[in-house]
């Protein structure tokens, strides 16, 4: 064999390797397009708005990461590598992946048990592991709250599924629980008619059930009411505030004393 055969041999093996580059970048971007659009419909899609949203992010994650591998497999089959080995490859790889990764998979096996048993949705306000906020995304790894002051917090599906975890917005109404102290000499009936007017004017109170006030303890420092309100769940701050403001006013205006902590102290002479 000459130098032109070989040179010739080269030229071929460029220009079908180059041919084989080309056709995989064509690919690769007309298979990007495609993810893409298969995930807006599946997320988004006329098809999948009955589908409740904890479930939808969840499946577009898998859904994603499948069409991604298939499309890998299909570019490195393009390439000329034999598919049977890409696969092979990847199966060692993914045995490898599982022994290093071991708290990913409990995150993974975390997000199907929250999916199958749905302790909380997309929009819910939880609490767990220290922090609180609104459920945006429940993904295969990790779920994604949001705080009142736009904070984003990443927790494990594994440690949020290990943990105790409090749902406010499960339930249509919550009740609000406000703690008052009056000073012993106190008209406790009179302190309790202003409370129940302040009570009755707010409209975001539900009347059933009913209002609850009475007093529940003789505190060390101070008689001690505990109010009971029922509001739609996403009136509880609002309401919580208003009534601690009003009833705060009403009390000063009624010279109805809110005591400190305080002590007697007897001294003995001998």
């Amino acid at each position: 064999m000459d130098w032109t055969e070989i040179w010739a041999s080269v030229v071929a093996f460029c220009i079908d390797l180059a041919w084989k580059i080309l056709l995989a970048l064509l690919v690769l971007l007309i298979g990007n397009l495609l993810i893409r659009f298969i995930l807006k419909k599946v997320t988004t899609g006329k098809l999948t708005a009955k589908v409740d949203p904890t479930a939808l992010t969840f499946i577009g994650s898998f859904l994603k990461i499948g069409l991604y591998a298939v499309l890998l497999v299909c570019i490195v089959g393009i390439l000329g590598v034999e598919t049977a080995s890409v696969i092979t490859v990847l199966a060692t790889c993914g045995a490898a992946l599982a022994l290093a990764l071991q708290g990913s998979l409990s995150n993974m096996a975390g997000g199907l048990m929250l999916l199958i048993f749905r302790p909380f949705r997309v929009g819910d306000f939880l609490e767990s592991c220290g922090n609180s906020g609104t459920v945006i995304e429940v993904g295969i790894f990790y779920t994604v709250l949001k705080t009142g002051d736009n904070r984003h917090i990443t927790i494990p599906n594994g440690s949020l599924l290990n943990t105790v975890m409090i749902n406010y917005s499960k339930e249509k109404n919550r009740r609000v629980d406000i703690e008052l102290n009056v000073a012993y000499g106190t008209d406790v009936e009179a302190a309790k008619e202003i409370v129940m007017s302040i009570v009755k004017k707010h409209a975001q109170i539900l009347e059933d059930p009913a209002p609850f006030l009475r007093m529940t303890e003789m505190a060390d420092s101070s008689l001690k009411m505990t109010l009971r309100v029922w509001v739609d769940s996403a009136d509880f701050w609002g309401v919580k505030f208003d009534l601690t403001e009003e009833i705060n006013q009403a009390f000063v205006e009624n010279h109805i004393a809110i005591p400190f902590p305080q002590m007697d102290v007897h001294i003995k002479n001998d």
